[in-house]
């Protein structure tokens, strides 16, 4: 039984690093953090260019172990964007420490960062919150956020990009 176990351990690495994407030294030509037009990407095109990751999360709309993400715990300053594509989303400011185990916001950094959608997947109703440019899913929303909006978005820290403010001399 232990060799069987550790059998299945090794064809389970060696699968999982075999699914590792090259993407992650591809140049994507679709990221701009200042370029705010619609992006209409085949996913074939995206599976090529993005980390295997990104691509699960994004494109497929999986979801990241709770409290494993680089941002969920994070109060630095500055400024979220869309892993895929650059797309401006969130401010720090509108961060807040929700507990959830994901970066969680009470609002959008203007109103079309970001679009929804009805999920009802695993016999849950939830709104599904997807990047405004390139439709790529970054997490779900909340009615049980602070105020002023007393919502929660809250999101894979995989879909974000950060960049902090500059520190002023």
């Amino acid at each position: 039984m232990k060799v069987f176990l550790a059998i299945l351990l090794l064809l389970g690495t060696g699968l999982t690093a075999c699914s590792q994407s090259p993407a992650a030294n591809t140049p994507n030509p679709y990221y701009s953090r200042t370029d705010t037009s619609k992006l209409n990407v085949p996913d074939a095109t995206w599976k090529k260019i993005l980390p295997a990751d990104l691509y699960a999360v994004a494109r497929e709309a999986n979801t990241e172990r709770a409290f494993t993400g680089k941002y969920w715990n994070s109060d630095e300053k500055g400024t979220y964007y869309c892993a895929v594509c650059g797309n401006a989303l969130f401010r720090s400011t509108a961060k807040f420490s929700s507990e959830c185990g994901w970066p969680s916001f009470f609002e959008p950094l203007r109103k079309d960062a970001t679009l929804y959608l009805q999920d009802h997947t695993y016999g849950m109703d939830r709104t599904e919150v997807r990047c405004g440019r390139c439709g790529s899913h970054l997490g779900h929303i909340f009615d049980d956020g602070p105020p002023p909006t007393y919502k929660r978005y809250c999101m894979n820290s995989i879909s974000l990009d950060f960049e902090p403010d500059r520190k002023k001399k």
